[in-house]
């Protein structure tokens, strides 16, 4: 070992400019700041274009519609165990209801009354749903009493126990959303 004395280690340059008597080093930035800010750079020009020029994203207005009617649903089916004419109404008005009981209509009903829910119109063997005449009654609670507890006369199971009553609403409402609300 030598006891050669230890350089200093080399000074980083100082900017040739003072302000208020202070002087900066001119350092160079770290590698993962200029990353971080290059990346963000990046996802700013892609956001940019995905939401406000190419209009391929969804606009605030079209989420804030779908949420709030997300939320109108969360009410209503709430709501379910009164339910009465406005409230089937009201359901049948609400896509997140309509596109449920879409789904449930296709897989139970559909067999019957047809997707097009024309019925005997379309070659099937239930009634048509969207004509006016209603055998059993044509007031929301009354549409929603023959598809929960059936008409076992005519052949219609009483779906009601297999399904649930929420899903019984949904159905009633999307039959509702084929039709207009008397006033």
């Amino acid at each position: 070992m030598t006891n050669a004395p230890k350089t200093p280690p080399p000074e980083d340059p100082i900017r040739e400019h003072t302000y208020d008597g202070i002087q900066e080093y001119d350092k160079r930035l770290p590698n993962w700041w200029l990353f971080t800010l290059y990346a963000t750079i990046v996802f700013w020009i892609g956001y940019w274009f995905y939401y406000e020029t190419s209009g391929i994203g969804p606009r605030d207005t079209a989420v804030l519609a779908a949420e709030l009617e997300r939320i109108e649903a969360a009410k209503l089916a709430a709501a379910a165990d009164l339910l009465d004419d406005g409230t089937l109404w009201q359901m049948s008005r609400n896509s997140v209801f309509v596109q449920a009981g879409r789904a449930t209509f296709n897989s139970t009903c559909a067999s019957c009354h047809k997707e097009s829910l024309r019925g005997a119109e379309d070659g099937g063997i239930g009634a048509s749903l969207v004509d006016g005449t209603w055998v059993h009654g044509g007031r929301p609670t009354e549409i929603f009493a023959v598809v929960d507890k059936g008409v076992l006369e005519k052949g219609m199971p009483a779906w009601g126990p297999i399904i649930g009553a929420k899903k019984t609403a949904e159905v009633v409402a999307y039959i509702l959303s084929h039709h207009e609300e008397a006033k």
